[in-house]
């Protein structure tokens, strides 16, 4: 383990390296552009096999699903209207089940311009059949590559990685980076159950007729949520290893287990709710967080035994969606739904295109959730 004190967007692409990819095929976009810089660079150097510098991020996720297709352990980096212009080719690694890892960093989407943070982007993506991890700082982005390597190819689902635009793709901060030594002992070889071989040929993504098109669906559905346990799995067996953990791998309860008052939320505004939390226990008031780490597939058993017997939740999320209730406040409803004692849950969206969340907008949030009250805001 190297700690270095360096920016986000480095340490990320640095373990992704250590990963020892096959093939990256990037065309780089405001958040993430460093992430693919930095690849390109290893690639120069010789650190990386292959570097494919794409006309497009569509031309990037299609490179990625051939080269998958064909055995290779890929990346691809994007965020924004990147990843919604490779929106079909999305879906398609997803069914085709290709353990492809994707690094997102979060932002804002069009109209009006926006290269700020928020998580429209991946957030639309949800239900593509990707695996969805989300990170609070930079150490959690780093960990949390070499685990979305392992998880996609144990699990054969492509994983995104994604961390918040600027505030941690661009912040510099003391990171511990796996060694190349360290991952390999953590990351088997890449051995696809499956792949395209002219001495062997095979069928992949091939036309499915009514009758038999939704039986493909249900089984990928099947195995999302089979994913959850494994995704657990490889976090504890990661934890063993580096000694770090994100709570238990789908979520991290923080100052929670005898709170009255809970915030639910994901990604870096967490370190500022963490912050106005401390304070408002110093001053004996019992509020807490749950933080979200993986998003899709949903961890709804784990989200419900950490806010059984909570009186007031509140739901804080930099996402919406539009004509219909926020996306994570919507999970959280369903997941607590069989609750003998009905929590009161309240919706609050803000940070869109990067708009400040700061730890006085958290203690606010935390006063409004003292009035007991059903509330749906924007801050």
């Amino acid at each position: 383990m190297v700690k270095k004190t360096v920016e986000g967007s480095f340490a990320v692409a640095e373990a992704v390296k250590n990963c020892e990819p096959d093939v990256a095929a990037c065309y780089p976009i405001t958040p993430s552009t460093h992430v693919a810089e930095e690849l390109a660079s290893f690639y120069a150097n010789g650190e990386i096999k292959e570097y494919i510098a794409t006309e497009s991020e569509l031309s990037s996720m299609s490179a990625c699903i051939g080269a998958s297709a064909a055995g290779s352990r890929t990346v691809t980096v994007t965020s924004s209207q990147g990843m919604a212009l490779m929106h079909e080719a999305v879906f398609n690694a997803a069914g085709n089940r290709l353990p492809i890892v994707m690094i997102v960093g979060n932002r804002s989407l069009s109209a009006p311009l926006n290269i700020w943070n928020d998580w429209q982007d991946s957030i639309t993506e949800r239900d593509s059949g990707w695996i969805q991890i989300y990170c609070e700082n930079g150490q959690e982005a780093t960990d949390a590559v070499p685990q979305a390597y392992k998880i996609a190819e144990a699990v054969s689902l492509p994983v995104m990685v994604c961390f918040d635009g600027f505030y941690i793709t661009h912040a510099v901060e003391p990171i511990d980076v796996p060694t190349l030594e360290e991952v390999r002992k953590f990351l088997p070889l890449f051995k696809p159950a499956v792949k395209l071989d002219p001495k062997n040929p095979i069928s992949m993504g091939e036309y499915a007729f009514p009758s038999h098109y939704q039986l493909f669906r249900e089984d990928l559905h099947k195995d999302m949520l089979a994913a959850v346990g494994k995704v657990k799995e490889i976090h504890d067996d990661y934890a063993k290893m580096f000694g770090r953990s994100c709570g238990n791998g789908l979520l991290e309860e923080y100052r929670s287990q005898d709170a009255d008052i809970v915030l639910v939320s994901i990604g870096s505004v967490c370190g500022n709710a963490k912050e106005a939390i401390d304070q408002l226990r110093e001053k004996g008031e019992k509020v807490g967080l749950v933080k979200l780490r993986l998003v899709r597939p949903f961890p709804y058993a784990a989200v419900a035994k950490a806010l059984a017997g909570k009186k007031v939740i509140g739901v804080f999320e930099k996402a919406y969606s539009l004509g219909a209730v926020p996306p994570v406040y919507g999970e959280v409803l369903a997941a607590v739904a069989d609750a003998k004692a009905k929590p009161v849950i309240s919706s609050f969206t803000g940070g869109l295109g990067g708009k400040d969340v700061t730890v006085g907008n958290m203690l606010e949030l935390f006063g409004k959730l003292k009035q007991g009250k059903k509330l749906v805001e924007w801050v």
